[in-house]
């Protein structure tokens, strides 16, 4: 759907946001952005949407009058029937009467076709409390959601215990609100979001809200917050940063933040109160996958791409080394590539993560993914693993001499420029050194070091250890992984990884544990 934003401070055009489907609207206190979102309302309101788990557990001193709102539709049903009351304090007390009140139309109307044989084979079609009761249980796993007597019940699988709404935390009640008010939105509704970040447990915010977007793809999501880990959360977002606001002529000093821009420092000052560690990463934020990956696997930091390994690390160092003035203890992530042993356990004392595979394909052909996904597709994990493997190992041992002369490029670049980098007394010593340089470094020595080891791997079937020395970008393709997956290329088997992460799936669960695993993070 196509935004327009409102006047702009400094005169120029308003701006439109294109065929956008989540907007978050970010900005210090004060800065305008709550007025921002009301002008966004007030703009599209026959087909806004708004919902906030802030008022919601609260009784409301104003009823919502937009079309559509839950206090509407409320009040639309409790007139229906004399045997309702219109007595329900809250929003979320009216949305837990709306979902059993349309469960007990569903099952009349169910009824009613049953009597003219109409019910497509006696199935019954998945109703509104069916939806809530599976989110709620993929949010939850060990919770449940039942019917009984009029009532909505909630169960502990751990303690047997049984009980209503009331008892719910409210972080609980937030969650129950969410995905059961998105229900009731309209087709093609924008949907206004207040504080989506409010009552949430950082552990579950992220996959609470991509389940959520996922339920209604139908529908543009506006996020108002002014938290910097919701803001990153949101990996196809559009960003919209408001920093002042002109009340006599209704206009807002605003920036676009592009999906491919890094947040500006003054942007994190003013973001930065919920004190999340950050972790810096490599590649950007719209073309690599390292952040779009990262950020679902590390929930617990704000993750940041900054490009090259080398930004990474230094910008890593100098974070933790200002740890007095931010308190935040933050890392970074970088690729193994061709490093030494020597070299990864450096980085790791810097609070760098390095995983013990080459590169970031190589993490995605780690075996807790590759039967993850195969699993989720409906296919033999076993099988579809063992192919893989064998093509990677054919791979790797047709290449193997290539791999090991690159290793030992690797080394012998780094070596030279630390024998260099020395005081000579005259350039006869840098001369006579230069010279012996060669019988120092010893590359073929190294280099047949390395393909005994290289061979080692194959006689063996040693995929992790393949994984590990293996740099090659072609892996993905030539391993066949997507297509005995019943995917269609690289790019699908990539974007099927990262919707299984949005969830809390037991495929979600077994990629995060190999992947961090790989960064002997447990």
């Amino acid at each position: 759907m196509n935004i327009i934003l409102p006047d702009r401070m400094d005169g120029m055009p308003a701006q439109t946001l294109e065929d956008v489907r989540q907007v978050t609207l970010i900005g210090a206190n004060g800065s305008g952005k709550t007025r921002f979102a009301h002008w966004l309302v007030d703009k599209y309101c026959h087909k806004a949407y708004r919902i906030s788990a802030l008022k919601a557990l609260f009784p409301a001193t104003e009823r919502n009058d937009l079309e559509d709102s839950i206090d509407r539709q409320y009040e639309e049903a409790t007139a229906s029937s004399p045997y309702y009351k219109n007595d329900s304090a809250t929003e979320f007390q009216r949305l837990i009467f709306l979902l059993l009140h349309d469960e007990f139309l569903d099952l009349l109307k169910y009824k009613a076709l049953l009597k003219l044989d109409m019910t497509n084979g006696g199935k019954m079609p998945l109703t509104k409390f069916d939806k809530v009761a599976r989110m709620w249980q993929d949010i939850f796993p060990n919770n449940r959601i039942m019917r009984d007597g009029g009532k909505m019940l909630f169960t502990n699988e751990k303690t047997d215990e049984t009980f209503t709404e009331i008892k719910l935390s409210d972080g609980e009640k937030a969650v129950l609100y969410y995905i059961a008010a998105v229900l009731y939105a309209k087709k093609d509704a924008i949907i206004f979001v207040d504080d989506p970040e409010i009552y949430i447990h950082h552990s579950i915010m992220q996959a609470l809200w991509n389940v959520i977007e996922e339920i209604r793809p139908d529908c543009t999501f506006v996020y108002n917050t002014h938290d910097i880990n919701f803001v990153s959360s949101r990996i196809e977002n559009v960003c919209v940063w408001v920093r002042n606001y002109d009340l006599i002529n209704s206009a807002w000093d605003y920036e676009i933040v592009e999906p491919d821009e890094t947040l500006s420092e003054q942007l994190y000052y003013d973001l930065l109160g919920s004190r999340k560690p950050i972790l810096f990463v490599e590649g950007d934020a719209s073309h690599s996958i390292d952040s779009k990956l990262y950020s679902l696997i590390f929930n617990e930091y704000t993750v940041k791409p900054l490009g090259s390994c080398n930004k990474v690390i230094e910008a890593t160092r100098a974070f933790n080394d200002l740890q007095n003035f931010h308190h935040l203890d933050s890392h970074g992530i970088v690729d193994r590539d061709r490093r030494s042993d020597k070299e990864v356990q450096y980085l790791r004392e810097k609070k760098i993560f390095v995983p013990d595979v080459a590169e970031i394909e190589n993490i995605l052909m780690l075996e807790g993914v590759i039967k993850a996904v195969a699993r989720w597709r409906k296919k033999d994990e076993a099988n579809v693993f063992q192919k893989v493997k064998m093509a990677i190992m054919n791979q790797f041992k047709s290449e193997l001499r290539k791999q090991a002369l690159e290793h030992v490029r690797h080394r012998m670049k780094n070596m030279a420029a630390v024998c260099i980098d020395r005081r000579f007394r005259d350039i006869g010593s840098l001369e006579d050194h230069i010279s012996d340089l060669l019988n120092e470094l010893n590359p073929r020595a190294y280099y047949e070091e390395l393909c005994r080891d290289f061979h080692r791997y194959v006689a063996n079937g040693d995929y992790n250890s393949v994984l590990k020395v293996f740099n090659e970008k072609t892996m993905l393709v030539n391993s066949n992984v997507a297509a005995l997956c019943g995917l269609v290329g690289k790019d699908e088997y990539i974007r099927t990884v990262l919707h299984i992460l949005k969830g809390e799936s037991r495929e979600a669960k077994d990629i995060r544990k190999a992947i961090k695993k790989c960064f002997l993070i447990d």
